[in-house]
């Protein structure tokens, strides 16, 4: 997430950044005035780009998303194009430009789906014309749309939807009410329990809206889908061995004709095969795969007609590649990748099976897109400073000019806090990637409380990009220092399994090496008032080193493993850390035991809050509730705040108030801890 990285002032002939006369720190309360721009996508004659710009409605707690439309020779200013009232994203063009095809929640004429009873809007496929006139629904799937791609013709769209036995059910029928369940897989954190509907792949006239089901069946999901460039074949991905609500890894690329029949399988690994795109000719479909379960995504091309081993395109990717897309040039794949705490965008020749950086910088840039006719390329960037934006470049990177200031009307008013890298040693020689950030106002003869957080994941790394906590805490005056201890993505392959029977061991160590270095580097630093927190792998790794040291003054763990015991049978994916633990759990019970925090309980003394959510089905609440008990067993200064209707991803998603409310419980706790303020109100304070 990215806004300009400085502001410029003319004055007196001079260019003053704003951020120097700006004249205060970021609270948590600002969140409702930031704007998020995501899913830009470039006219087909390169001229506009349309993207989703979502604003906070304080006042109903809600996400507000519309969609925008910029020029991309930057000569007028962004203008809105769907109306107020009603949430839209997801723009696509149709092939010709004169149509811009979007998903919105609404039910145009108030009735229900094929003229029945009204029922709640679902996001359905919209068409606004671009000549003028007002957008109008094309699908009526029964069960709404959540993703679609126009064929290349424009004479059709393929949608996914959901549907299963129940949508055959009379509407009047008597209905049980239960949940009955014959897989391992019957919950997941973002949807909640499952139902008996599956994401399947519908064809849409155009033209008519009539609508076809194309891909059935009730034991998996489709999704991912991609026309072949004549229009006549779908790619898509599934796991079609019926297994996949049974612990099953084996997602296929699979290609059917768009007017139905047989499917071919066009991957060929037992693992997770993505991300099909086809080549400019329809000859060849590239994706990624796996060989085995948590090994990095390799690159791979397949002939479309099946029946051919698979081919590895390009050596020593040490990457995870996400977003893919066959071009511009007919030789060349496009992919986006995190590494050493930034995210780029990656070209693949396939000529010489190298691969190489277009874009560079201290930031993370994504959601690109290319348009080869036009010679450009456009992506969103953001930057520990400044939240996301929407830049256009030649293809090659070059000339890189921004095309939006989504925030500029708040920025002005913040001082920034700024990172730096901090490269250190671990314990046994592997080199750590470590960011420090210095308290807003800092001076070198002060004592500055420090606040260490721990990324979620494991699989996930910390960087260059916009940080909305970290800058709350730089503003109250703390430092800040956040490393990616082995275990983390963007360091290869070898470094993200360094992980694997290692919980709270080396990843331990990493973490208080990179204190240890700070705190050698920078006497300014209160060794005496340092803060821990962390979610999710954050939270078990705060949780595990409260149990073992007493170097923290205060903590807030958030969305917390505090007993892989109970954990494994209660959240969403059954059974999951064997690949971490070497076995799963009722092989290794004591090894389970032994990496949880909760064994250790008995050794903390760090005053401690804890936050979790109702809904959290990736790390349940009772993880959150037995470390409170157990730390109110041993005398511990702690509390425990549950927010209501959230799940597992509360700090990101959640409704703006609680997400709000949650920054101001972590700056709660600290000031009462570290800063000594007794008489700090919590926030829920009278």
């Amino acid at each position: 997430m990215k806004t300009r990285s400085w502001c410029l002032i003319a004055a007196a002939g001079l260019a003053i950044p704003v951020a120097a006369l700006a004249g205060r720190g970021v609270t948590p309360e600002d969140y409702f005035g930031f704007h998020f721009i995501s899913d830009a996508r470039i006219a087909p004659d390169g001229k506009q780009v349309a993207y989703v710009l979502t604003a906070i409605d304080q006042q109903k707690n809600r996400r507000d998303s519309s969609i925008w439309l910029v020029a991309v020779d930057g000569r007028s200013e962004p203008r809105r194009l769907t109306a107020d009232g009603f949430n839209s994203n997801a723009p696509r063009w149709s092939p010709d430009g004169t149509t811009l095809a979007f998903l919105s929640s609404r039910n145009s004429d108030g009735t229900g789906v094929n003229g029945g009873a009204p029922e709640p809007p679902r996001p359905q496929i919209f068409l606004l014309p671009m000549a003028g006139g007002e957008a109008h629904a094309l699908s009526r799937l029964k069960n709404g749309v959540s993703a679609f791609q126009w064929s290349p013709d424009g004479k059709r769209l393929v949608a996914v939807g959901r549907s299963g036995p129940s949508d055959d059910v009379a509407p009047n029928a008597k209905k049980s009410d239960v949940r009955h369940y014959k897989n391992i897989s019957y919950k997941f954190n973002d949807t909640g329990w499952f139902d008996d509907k599956r994401n399947h792949l519908w064809i849409v006239d155009a033209d008519t809206g009539k609508d076809r089901q194309l891909t059935s069946g009730n034991d998996w999901n489709d999704a991912d889908p991609q026309w072949s460039p004549d229009a006549t074949r779908i790619a898509f991905v599934s796991d079609r061995t019926g297994h996949e609500f049974d612990n099953g890894f084996n997602k296929d690329v699979w290609v059917i004709p768009a007017e139905g029949g047989t499917l071919t399988r066009i991957s060929d690994h037992a693992f997770e095969d993505t991300l099909p795109r086809w080549s400019p000719d329809g000859k060849q479909i590239f994706f990624a795969g796996k060989t085995a379960r948590r090994q990095f995504p390799r690159l791979y091309l397949a002939d479309a007609a099946g029946g051919a081993p698979s081919r590895l395109i390009a050596e020593n990717v040490d990457l995870i590649p996400e977003a893919p897309k066959w071009g511009p040039s007919p030789n060349e794949l496009r992919f986006e990748a995190e590494t050493k705490g930034q995210k780029q965008v990656f070209r693949v020749d396939l000529t010489t099976r190298k691969f190489a950086p277009v874009t560079s910088g201290e930031r993370a840039v994504h959601g690109f897109d290319v348009n080869q006719k036009a010679g450009i390329m456009t992506y969103l960037a953001n930057t520990f400073e400044n939240m996301d934006d929407l830049y256009v470049s030649g293809l090659d990177g070059a000339g890189e000019r921004q095309l939006t200031h989504v925030s500029e009307k708040l920025w002005p008013q913040f001082d920034l806090a700024r990172v730096e890298r901090v490269p250190y040693k671990s314990t046994d020689g592997w080199a750590i990637d470590g960011f420090l950030v210095k308290p807003l106002g800092w001076q070198p003869d002060k004592q500055y409380p420090m606040i260490l957080t721990i990324h979620g994941g494991p699989a996930g790394q910390y960087g260059m990009e916009w940080f909305h906590e970290v800058q709350v805490y730089a503003a109250k005056g703390w430092a800040v220092f956040f490393c990616n201890p082995r275990g983390s993505t963007g360091y290869g392959e070898k470094f993200e399994r360094g992980i694997v029977n290692n919980w709270g061991g080396m990843d331990y160590q990493d973490v208080m090496a990179g204190v240890d270095t700070v705190l050698k580097q920078n006497p300014w630093i209160d060794r005496d008032r340092l803060g821990l927190t962390g979610g999710s792998y954050g939270g078990f790794l705060t949780n595990w080193i409260l149990g073992h040291t007493a170097r923290f003054k205060a903590a807030v763990t958030l969305r917390s493993v505090s007993d892989f015991i109970s954990d494994e049978g209660t959240r969403d994916g059954g059974y999951g850390h064997e690949e971490d633990f070497k076995g799963i759990l009722f092989d290794d019970f004591e090894q389970y035991w032994d990496t949880s925090p909760l064994k250790y309980a008995r050794n903390v003394k760090t005053p401690t809050l804890i936050l979790h959510s109702d809904n959290d089905y990736r790390v349940p609440l009772e993880q959150g509730e037995q470390w409170f008990r157990a730390l109110k067993h041993y005398g511990v200064d702690t509390e425990l705040v549950i927010f209501p209707r959230e799940n597992h991803n509360l700090t990101r998603t959640g409704e703006p108030k609680h997400l709000v409310e949650s920054l101001n419980w972590q700056v709660y706790w600290f000031e009462r801890f570290l800063e000594g303020k007794a008489n700090a109100k919590p926030p829920d304070a009278p």
